[in-house]
């Protein structure tokens, strides 16, 4: 594996575990597709550090059960502002 994937790899797990990101955030924030996101600490960081892997993985797995509840939100604010513009 090339060495700026693994440094990659490396910086999206601490940028995730840091700010609580979801794979999307931390998509935009690094120039990344969510896929690369998703290989980066599924795939390749398991290989390179798994007690980091896993960190990172206990974060995506709980904005994964939150989103349902963030969307639901998200969905209300628009009503609530489409609402107040009539």
């Amino acid at each position: 594996m090339k060495a700026y994937i693994e440094e990659r790899a490396i910086e999206i797990a601490h940028y995730i575990i840091n700010e609580n990101a979801t794979v999307r955030q931390t998509a935009k924030a690094f120039g990344v597709s969510k896929s690369t996101v998703h290989k980066d600490i599924t795939e390749r960081l398991i290989q390179i550090n798994p007690t980091l892997a896993g960190q990172a993985r206990v974060v995506l797995d709980t904005n994964k059960s939150e989103r349902h509840i963030r969307g639901g939100l998200a969905t209300r604010e628009k009503y609530l502002h489409q609402h107040g513009k009539k």
